[in-house]
């Protein structure tokens, strides 16, 4: 599902974003010096994939590895995706447990 899909880095309204049947999905962040704060998971009810949320958050995740950022997932779903996805725990600064 989100294969098809163009995740777009809206740096104006500080959000990746990506429009899945006319539904727009977006992740909220704010960006400190090397540092990128993921604040707020939105997912319309119209996406009923059960793999959409962890699909998106890795292509969110992929992106930023290629800016080489570190990561602070502020938001506790996001979070929890860090939590089960060792991969992506090397992208947290040092110090920042989750």
């Amino acid at each position: 599902m989100v294969e098809s899909a163009e995740l777009v880095d809206n740096d104006f309204l500080r959000q990746y974003e990506i429009k899945i049947d006319n539904h727009l999905a977006k992740i909220e962040y704010s960006l400190q010096e090397r540092k990128i704060f993921l604040t707020k998971l939105i997912i319309p009810e119209g996406i009923k994939d059960e793999n959409f949320k962890k699909e998106f958050l890795a292509l969110v995740f992929d992106q930023i590895e290629e800016r080489n950022l570190s990561v602070v997932p502020t938001s506790p779903e996001i979070a929890k995706f860090v939590r089960g996805n060792r991969k992506y725990k090397r992208m947290l600064p040092v110090g920042v447990r989750i």
